[in-house]
C-alpha cells in the first residue's frame, strides 16, 4: 500500500493541508495573472503615461465658423505641470506624497483646450527633471519605440514616447538643458525648445529658472507648426524672409553619422529651394571662445584640446553651475526636511546641487548674458545655425555606469548652446543611421520661434526627399593613378605644410590620395587637418592610414590627438596605446596616455 492510501482523510490536520495547498495555487495563479495584465498594459502604452486623465476642449464655435486650429488632436503633459485637483509629482512619490492637489491647471493646458485640443494623460519624467536618460527608478522607464532595449533620453520621457509611439498628436515637455531635444532625437520624433521666457511657466515645477522653457514634441511637422502658433500666440501670416543657414562644421565633427547624411542634405535642399541662401560655414566654438570673454576663467586648457571645444565644455560647466545654484535655491528645504529616496543617478545630481557653493555667482550670470548677445548677433539677418542635436546614439537601458564622461561631454557641449543663450532650437529626426535615428538641430535667434517653426515646415518634404535619395547612394571611391604624380604632390603638401600653408597642403594630399591610395599621404592629410581643427577629418584620415599600414605610430598618434579634441576620451587613450605597443619610448604617447587614464577614471 503506498503512503498516499494510509493518509487518513478523516483528520482535520489533513485538509487543513489540503486548503492551503490549494489556495496558494490560486494566488499564484492570480498573481500571474496580474503580472501578465500588467505587462500587457505597460506594452499597449509603452509605459508612457504616469496617470490618465482625460481634459476635454472648451466649446466649439457653431458653423459657420471654422474648427478651432487643434480640433481633433489629443496631447499628454510632463508630470511637472498643474492640472486642477490633480497632485503633480515631478517624477517623484516622496514629492506626490508631500504636496496637495493642484488649485489651478497650467496656463498652457488651458491655452490648448481653449483651440480644441484633448488632454489624455501625464507622462512619465526623470526625477525632478533632473536626468537626461528617461529612466525612472520609481516608475519605470517608457519604452523607446525606435529601439526598445535603448534609453528613451529625459526628461521628457514619456511625453516622446506617447508621441513616438503614436499614443497621442502631441505632447508638453519641458526643456532645461535638453529634456526635450534629447528625447526627440533618441525616440525620432519633432522637438521643439521655443525661446527663453516665450511662453508662461505659470503652473509649471521649475528646475532652473535661467534655463527653463515649456516645449513640445509631434510625429508632424504641421502639428508641432500648428501648436507653436497657439502657445507662442502667433500671428498667422507674415512676409516670406530669405534664410541664410551656418553650418557648425566643429559640431558635426562630434557626430559619428556620415556629412553625407546630414550636412550634405541640408545642403542639397536648400540648392534646390527658392529664398534660400548659400550656406555659411563656421567653427562655433572658436567664435564663442572670441565672444564669450567670461567663460575663459571656466576653460581648462589642453595641448591636445583646440580652443573652441574646450570653450563648449566650459559653456556646457557653467550651465550645470547655474542649474544646481537655482535648483538648490527652490528645493533645499524641502530636501532637508522630507530626505527622499532618490535613484543613484538623480541622488549624485541632487547631492552635487545642495552641496554648490559657487563663490562668485554674479559671473554665472554674466556669462548667460553674453552669450545671448554673441548668438544674436551671429543669427541676425534672418540666420539659423545648423548642427547635431545629440553626438552620440542612445545608450543601452539600465547602464550601471550612466553616461561616460566622453560621452557626456559631447552631448551638453551642443545642448549648452541654446540652453545659455536662450535660443529657440527645433530638433527634427533626420532617418536612421546604423538602426538609430540621426536628428539634426535648427537655432534660430531669441524671439524669432515663427520664423524657424515656419522654415522647418517649408523644408520638411524636401529633407525627407533628399534623407530617401542620401540613404540609398553609395560613397565616391577613389581611383588609382601615377605613382610619381602622386609623390610630387605629396611633396608640395609637405611644403605648404611647413609653410603654415594648411589649406593649400590638404588640397595637395587630396590630389595624391586620388592617385595612389597611400597610408603616409592620409597620415600627412590629417595632420594639416589638426592644424585647422578639422578633427571628424583629421580622425578618418588616419583610420585609413592604420587600415593600410598598421604599424604606422604617427597615424595612431594623430587619431588619439583628434578623438581627445572631439572628447571621444577611451577610444584616444587606446590610440595612444597603441603608439606605446609600438614605440615604448614614445614621450609624447606616454604624456597622454597618463592624461587620459587619469581623466577617465
Amino acid at each position: 500500500m503506498t503512503k498516499l492510501s494510509k493518509l487518513n482523510v478523516s483528520n482535520p490536520k489533513v485538509w487543513v493541508v489540503i486548503g492551503v495547498g490549494v489556495a496558494g495555487i490560486l494566488i499564484l495563479a492570480e498573481v500571474q495573472r496580474r503580472r501578465f495584465k500588467a505587462r500587457n498594459s505597460i506594452k499597449e502604452d509603452f509605459g508612457a503615461f504616469i496617470e490618465r486623465i482625460e481634459l476635454l476642449p472648451f466649446p466649439q464655435p457653431p458653423p459657420p465658423a471654422a474648427p478651432l486650429s487643434l480640433s481633433a488632436l489629443t496631447f499628454a503633459i510632463k508630470d511637472n505641470i498643474d492640472v486642477k485637483e490633480s497632485v503633480t509629482g515631478f517624477g517623484s512619490p516622496e514629492w506626490k506624497r508631500t504636496h496637495e492637489v493642484a488649485t489651478k491647471t497650467a496656463m498652457v493646458v488651458t491655452a490648448l483646450l481653449k483651440n480644441g485640443a484633448t488632454c489624455v494623460g501625464k507622462t512619465i519624467m526623470d526625477e525632478f527633471g533632473l536626468g537626461v536618460t528617461g529612466e525612472n527608478l520609481h516608475c519605470g522607464t517608457p519604452t523607446n519605440p525606435k529601439v526598445p532595449s535603448h534609453i528613451p533620453g529625459g526628461s521628457s520621457s514619456g511625453s516622446a514616447v506617447a508621441v513616438a509611439a503614436e499614443l497621442v498628436d502631441f505632447a508638453l515637455g519641458t526643456d532645461t538643458t535638453g529634456c526635450i531635444r534629447v528625447p526627440a532625437a533618441f525616440c525620432g520624433v519633432f522637438g521643439f525648445r521655443p525661446s527663453h521666457g516665450a511662453i508662461s511657466t505659470i503652473g509649471i515645477l521649475p528646475v532652473s529658472q535661467s534655463l527653463d522653457s515649456i516645449g513640445w514634441l509631434a510625429r508632424d511637422p504641421s502639428v508641432l507648426h500648428r501648436v507653436g502658433h497657439v502657445l507662442l500666440q502667433l500671428a498667422s501670416v507674415e512676409p516670406k524672409r530669405t534664410r541664410c543657414f551656418v553650418i557648425a562644421d566643429d559640431l558635426f565633427q562630434l557626430c559619428k553619422v556620415p556629412k553625407q547624411k546630414t550636412m550634405y542634405v541640408v545642403s542639397k535642399v536648400i540648392e534646390k529651394l527658392s529664398g534660400y541662401q548659400t550656406p555659411k560655414h563656421l567653427n562655433l566654438g572658436q567664435y564663442i571662445a572670441s565672444n564669450v570673454p567670461s567663460l575663459k576663467g571656466f576653460r581648462e586648457e589642453s595641448i591636445n584640446q583646440q580652443n573652441g571645444m574646450s570653450t563648449l565644455t566650459a559653456l556646457s560647466s557653467v550651465m550645470f553651475l547655474l542649474q544646481r545654484y537655482e535648483f538648490k535655491t527652490n528645493y533645499e528645504e524641502w530636501m532637508k526636511a522630507v530626505k527622499p529616496r532618490l535613484g543613484s543617478k538623480v541622488s549624485t545630481h541632487v547631492a552635487a546641487a545642495m552641496t554648490s557653493t559657487p563663490e562668485n555667482i554674479k559671473i554665472l550670470y554674466k556669462v548667460r548674458t553674453e552669450m545671448r548677445v554673441a548668438m544674436q548677433n551671429l543669427l541676425k539677418n534672418n540666420s539659423i545655425l545648423v548642427l547635431p542635436t545629440t553626438a552620440d546614439p542612445p545608450s543601452k537601458l539600465k547602464s550601471r555606469k550612466g553616461l561616460s564622461a566622453e560621452v557626456h561631454d559631447r552631448l551638453f557641449a551642443l545642448l549648452s548652446i541654446a540652453s545659455m543663450s536662450g535660443c529657440c532650437q527645433a530638433s527634427i529626426p533626420f532617418g536612421e543611421h546604423d538602426n538609430y535615428p540621426i536628428s539634426l538641430s535648427f537655432i534660430a535667434s531669441h524671439g524669432t520661434d515663427k520664423f524657424l517653426l515656419d522654415t522647418v515646415l517649408d523644408m520638411y518634404s524636401s529633407l525627407q526627399e533628399e534623407v530617401s535619395i542620401q540613404s540609398s547612394a553609395s560613397p565616391l571611391s577613389d581611383t588609382n593613378g601615377s605613382i610619381d604624380a602622386s609623390e610630387l604632390l605629396k611633396e608640395k603638401g609637405n611644403a605648404a605644410y611647413k609653410g603654415k600653408q594648411w589649406n593649400k597642403a590638404v588640397s595637395y594630399y587630396t590630389e595624391a590620395i586620388k592617385l595612389n591610395d597611400n597610408a603616409t599621404y592620409y597620415c600627412n592629410r590629417a595632420a594639416a587637418y589638426l592644424e585647422l581643427g578639422c578633427f571628424r577629418q583629421a580622425e578618418e584620415d588616419c583610420t585609413k592610414a592604420i587600415l593600410l599600414d598598421k604599424k604606422n605610430v604617427k597615424a595612431y598618434l594623430r587619431r588619439g590627438t583628434a578623438r581627445e579634441s572631439l572628447l571621444f576620451y577611451k577610444e584616444a587613450l587606446q590610440d595612444f596605446r597603441h603608439a606605446l605597443v609600438l614605440e615604448p619610448q614614445n614621450k609624447v604617447a606616454s604624456l597622454a596616455e597618463k592624461r587620459l587614464r587619469k581623466l577617465i577614471s
